[in-house]
């Protein structure tokens, strides 16, 4: 009895791609749908198809670059992703600050199912939102690397070219930032899940 065919490591797709490009679909039906949710979350629906999209499309072109002793491409992709976004910034800020304002998060309203769950988590949603629009670029990408693309430091440390004692120190400063914005005890510890 044989198992599933193994399949081919991310390094291995994109050296082999440059040959046949057609094999760079494989890395786009691996990641596609969670950097499209990632960007939806950053900044809305609006914006998510065309930034993946974007993300890919410049992955391609640059796929020679790949450096193929990483096997996985994941953070390269995420890396990506977040320059775009970062190129969105103001968008960014813009939805933030209306989501503080007004509690209303259209986004985490079709995670809910119920009304009610609707109401509590918007009222939870408008100060953490306010809380990261005041952050600086760089500790929002890498609190939110961490917390809604679940990235390792290692992996944040990569796709945004820091070292990782930069991520530590800036997912710390985030963190202390947020937990203060949202009045918490400073020993307080915000763990990944509550950056909704």
């Amino acid at each position: 009895m044989t198992g599933p065919p193994l399949l081919p490591q991310d390094a291995e797709i994109v050296g082999r791609s440059l040959a046949e490009p057609e094999l760079f679909a494989l890395l786009y039906d691996r990641y596609a749908a969670d950097i499209h949710r990632y960007v939806q979350r950053r900044l809305g629906a609006g914006a998510a198809d065309d930034i993946t999209a974007e993300t890919f499309l410049i992955a391609f072109r640059t796929r020679s670059r790949y450096d193929t002793g990483r096997s996985h491409a994941r953070p390269w992709l995420y890396g990506i992703a977040a320059n775009l976004i970062g190129k969105q910034r103001r968008a960014e800020v813009r939805a933030l600050r209306a989501l503080a304002r007004t509690g209303h998060d259209p986004v985490a309203e079709s995670w809910s199912e119920r009304a009610d769950d609707r109401m509590t988590a918007q009222t939870a949603h408008a100060p953490l939102a306010g809380a990261l629009a005041a952050l600086s670029a760089g500790d929002r990408h890498v609190l939110l690397l961490v917390a809604w693309a679940d990235l390792t430091y290692p992996e944040v440390a990569e796709a945004l070219g820091i070292p990782v004692g930069t991520v530590r120190s800036r997912l710390n400063r985030a963190r202390r930032k947020v937990r203060t914005a949202l009045g918490a005890d400073p020993a307080f510890t915000l763990d990944a899940t509550e950056v909704v």
